[in-house]
């Protein structure tokens, strides 16, 4: 059907995830960094999140698109709602009383995080935990370096990608960096990104 629908400017977007946060029945969410009309069933074209936009990167747009599906999205809704709770897997999570090898660690997604990020970030549990095993630590305060102790982790167990969720604040230069050569010692291949957090809250960057 020919409907009015919002379209979403990904050059303009900025990343900050407000326009997802205002759209009450879940049509937006964040990929890469950028807002993304996830489905268009979802939408139901009342534009609640124009306003949340802090750069005008949506619009309204007139075109083909699935009817508004009030039914799913209460289903979704209900869905949400069960995985509101931890999404934390493993136990420790701090890097200094992790083993070096576990068997949660075989075949896994890791998140390695600054302290603050999952205070910071409101949205951490299910956007960065979910799916993953977990390991924080605060490179300022335990005045260690973490790189030999990520370095057998990453050696000794069979880690398919690892995500490093930072601060943008000086300090955590020091978790992405101890990462960074903890992958070269190890001498595998893995994906690895880096994710920046500001400090009010919003995603800065995915490198």
């Amino acid at each position: 059907m020919i409907r009015k629908i919002i379209q979403i400017d990904t050059e303009k977007c900025n990343g900050c995830g407000l326009c997802a946060k205002a759209c009450h029945e879940g049509a937006i969410g964040m990929v890469d960094g950028k807002a993304k009309l996830l489905r268009d069933d979802y939408c139901d074209g009342l534009g609640d999140c124009l306003p949340a936009c802090p750069v005008n990167a949506i619009s309204f747009a007139v075109r083909e698109a699935a009817a508004y599906d009030e039914a799913a999205v209460l289903a979704k809704k209900e869905k949400g709602a069960q995985l509101q709770g931890s999404q934390l897997q493993q136990w420790p999570v701090q890097i200094r009383l992790v083993p070096v090898e576990a068997p949660f660690f075989q075949g896994a997604d890791l998140l390695v995080a600054a302290d603050c990020t999952a205070y910071a970030y409101a949205e951490f549990h299910k956007e960065f935990i979910r799916g993953r095993v977990t390991l924080v630590g605060c490179p300022k305060l335990d005045s260690v370096d973490y790189a030999e102790k990520l370095t057998e982790i990453l050696r000794n167990n069979e880690i398919r990608s690892v995500t490093v969720v930072r601060m943008e604040v000086p300090c955590c230069g020091g978790m992405e960096n101890a990462v960074k050569r903890a992958l070269q010692a190890s001498g595998k291949l893995l994906p690895w990104q880096v994710v920046t957090i500001s400090t009010d809250g919003k995603i800065l960057g995915r490198d």
